[in-house]
């Protein structure tokens, strides 16, 4: 999500998720199975891994939880075998839309994903569509607070930042996806407390929303797109202005 409404869209889902830590975890668990089958259990010599394991401690799984999923993927115990992959498509007002996938049932998933698109003012496209207007990146935000503006540059030039932006009393960095978890941890030796961190699909472009309907739309199309079970993460790049989003 992308412009001044990513915090409320962000704040949206971060709400939603919280009232849904059942279909969360299951999510995350997913997550571990197969970042744990394709690289091993062990999070020092699995990167992968070990942003997933955050992620967990970040949602408050339990470490009972964590361990189990670990464990099934890494083929110490009897799981569902989950299949990575990408769907794209096209949303109201022609948005870009890209979502991360782990299925067991490709056709199934397919099916009740186009279905989705189709009765929410969308279409799924073919690969490659939309992927090109996408990079993965690091991304934390958080509130600046009383902090002086220049002493945090300096702190965020040195932490390997590789770009940021002060707006509104929040803070929004951007690394990329290898020293992401590096600038995370010498942001939090600082007692930085993080609205978001996430390594994620960030646009190159966007497209500005300014219709009340078409915004609406779209946030019922993401909200369905992260509510399906096999959906981990849905990504777009609209900007919807504070007006609208005001309205909503």
């Amino acid at each position: 999500m992308a412009g001044h409404s990513k915090w409320a869209n962000i704040k949206h889902r971060k709400a939603k998720m919280d009232a849904q830590k059942g279909k969360v975890f299951t999510k995350i668990a997913r997550e571990l199975m197969v970042a744990a089958k394709h690289g091993g259990s062990d999070p020092e010599g699995n990167s992968a891994l070990k942003l997933v394991i955050q992620k967990a401690k970040e949602a408050n799984m339990p470490n009972d939880n964590i361990q189990r999923a670990i464990q099934k993927g890494s083929g110490n115990a009897e799981g569902v075998n989950y299949e990575e992959t990408r769907y794209e498509g096209y949303g109201p007002g022609g948005i870009a839309v890209l979502m991360r996938i782990l299925t067991d049932n490709r056709n199934r998933t397919a099916g009740e994903i186009r279905y989705i698109f189709s009765k929410n003012g969308g279409n799924l496209g073919e690969t490659g569509c939309v992927a090109w207007i996408f990079e993965s990146k690091g991304l934390i935000s958080f509130d600046m607070g009383s902090r002086d503006e220049d002493e945090l540059m300096m702190l965020l030039i040195e932490a390997g930042a590789d770009d940021f932006t002060i707006e509104d009393g929040i803070v929004e960095v951007v690394t990329d996806v290898e020293s992401f978890s590096t600038v995370k941890e010498k942001l939090e030796a600082e007692k930085i407390n993080f609205n978001v961190s996430e390594v994620t699909m960030l646009p190159q472009n966007t497209v500005t929303i300014n219709d009340l309907e078409t915004a609406s739309q779209i946030i019922k199309l993401m909200d369905l797109l992260e509510d399906h079970d096999d959906v981990q993460a849905v990504y777009a790049n609209y900007d919807i202005s504070d007006e609208i989003m005001s309205k909503m």
